[in-house]
């Protein structure tokens, strides 16, 4: 479906933007709430970043080492 070259240069930009920013947030809030000792706000950005690894590990796990091969193809 659409452009497979738009899919295939801006998909991969994108998906290295939102893996970027689903790790850098919560360890820049963590580090912050860790040097200024605010120990609400590390749970919550411990928390944060708990929530943020799922569907990273998620898509890393089944999409990448658990994929399918599709019939006919060898991998």
């Amino acid at each position: 479906m659409g452009f497979p070259g738009v899919r295939d240069e801006y998909g991969v930009m994108f998906g290295w933007a939102a893996l970027i920013s689903a790790v850098v947030a919560p360890t820049a809030g963590f580090v912050v709430a860790l040097v200024s000792r605010r120990r609400r706000a590390r749970r919550r950005f411990a928390a944060m970043g708990t929530v943020s690894s799922v569907p990273i590990l998620f898509f890393w796990i089944f999409g990448i080492l658990l994929a399918e091969c599709p019939s006919g193809y060898h991998c």
